[in-house]
């Protein structure tokens, strides 16, 4: 196997903690345009492209009341302004980040939400803390699709086989090994099971470069 070439990051839920306000702003206006959403509903899209979200937003609200177009700017533009003021930052995910950046290890950004909302997160963060940034409105076919992490490593130069993909969902766990990456899964809201070039973790404090580095080994 390839030495470790790359190191490709989820954003919601695995980078920062941002299941939490996109639930919210779920759960508030879509309930103010009249429809039945619950946080299961909420669980059952986390990490699927925003386009099929919509779509599924979209059949629970009474026909006329709003256009996909109008719900996904009021969606989106809500979830920003929450992502501008504040974000949590998972355990252990700042540390892992910036010692691969002092090992210059490359790092990319693989995220199914759209390029404002990274970069209301990558406000909070030093500048250009990742060579690569994939969002999910630059991407033809998001997660499950393998599309978002191989458009990543060409990006990068480096071969699937020899990165590392550090995921919280099952798409997107499905999408990085679908590319024939490495995952490591950090599940938060949702369960996902041990399987080949998989290692599921409970949170990514104990997790450094050279244990990364161990995995291809």
């Amino acid at each position: 196997m390839p030495a470790l070439q790359a190191v490709l990051w989820d954003m919601d839920g695995t980078l920062v903690d941002s299941e939490k306000v996109w639930a919210e702003v779920q759960l508030a206006l879509l309930a103010d345009l009249g429809a039945t959403w619950t946080l299961e509903d909420c669980m059952s899209l986390i990490g699927s492209d925003l386009r099929d979200a919509v779509q599924v937003w979209m059949a629970r609200i009474p026909a006329g009341v709003i256009t996909a177009d109008e719900l996904a700017e009021r969606m989106f533009s809500e979830v920003v302004g929450a992502l501008r003021t504040e974000v949590t930052f998972q355990p252990g995910a700042l540390e892992l980040l910036q010692a691969l950046r002092k090992e210059d290890v490359p790092c990319a950004l693989v995220s199914a939400s759209y390029r404002v909302m990274i970069d209301a997160v990558l406000g909070h963060l030093p500048p250009d803390p990742f060579d690569v940034i994939v969002a999910g409105d630059e991407v033809t076919l998001g997660k499950p699709n393998p599309e978002p992490y191989l458009t990543a490593a060409a990006k990068l130069g480096v071969d699937p086989a020899g990165c590392v993909v550090i995921e919280d969902s099952m798409t997107g766990t499905q999408a990085g090994t679908a590319a024939g990456m490495y995952v490591v899964a950090v599940p938060q809201w949702v369960t996902i099971p041990d399987a080949p070039r998989r290692l599921v973790v409970k949170s990514l404090e104990p997790l450094t470069p050279e244990s990364l580095r161990a995995l291809l080994r």
